[in-house]
């Protein structure tokens, strides 16, 4: 966790105001509120069931992006904000709970076509506010011990590492196939949630 909040500073900073105002203003409340839905459900649900539902969600959203479901379907329409606010809450619960609240957002963004780095600075914004709330109730709770941030302490310092990485990919990544490769490594994470909850 503390890993996580380095790398989102240092996220935030490399695309530094090229993030969707608009989009943040609408997701951001969600996030928050799922953060204390997640805390104190805390315990009720497992990891499992968390994990299983939410790699189901996102197998299904790479499905429907790949095979084009709700065009045959005729379902075109844009995801509105309620649409947004709930998937901004799931991903705050889900994140609190159980690490897993990329999918959840990630639903509701991609289907927004935004230009790729305003995709990963809105992402990357959201996933900043979200971590930095969950601290409170992690101490709370007794997660953190002085072993854990040791480790985390020594572990921070490859974060500007992997964000400089990031940034030379999305780089030489061309616009139309962003979004194709990150359907397909949603996927691949649903994938790994459903076989982390059998």
């Amino acid at each position: 966790m503390p890993i996580l909040c380095v790398m989102d500073v240092f996220g935030v900073k490399a695309y530094w105001k090229k993030w969707s105002l608009a989009e943040l203003k609408v997701i951001l409340p969600g996030g928050i509120l799922g953060i204390v839905l997640g805390s104190f459900a805390m315990g009720v649900f497992s990891d499992k069931l968390i994990k299983g539902m939410i790699g189901v969600i996102a197998v299904a959203f790479m499905l429907d992006r790949m095979f084009q479901l709700r065009q045959r379907l005729r379902w075109q329409q844009q995801p509105g904000k309620f649409f947004a606010r709930v998937c901004a809450t799931v991903s705050g619960v889900t994140s609190t709970v159980a690490h897993a609240g990329g999918p959840p957002i990630l639903v509701y963004l991609m289907a927004k076509n935004l230009a790729k780095e305003q995709f990963v600075a809105t992402t990357a914004v959201f996933f900043t506010v979200v971590n930095a709330g969950k601290l409170l109730p992690y101490f709370a709770l007794g997660f953190f011990t002085l072993d854990s941030l040791q480790i985390a302490a020594c572990l921070a310092i490859f974060a500007p590492l992997g964000v400089w990485m990031g940034l030379h990919v999305l780089r030489v990544i061309p616009e139309r196939y962003f979004y194709s490769l990150a359907t397909g490594l949603l996927g691949i994470s649903g994938i790994k949630l459903i076989h982390d909850a059998l």
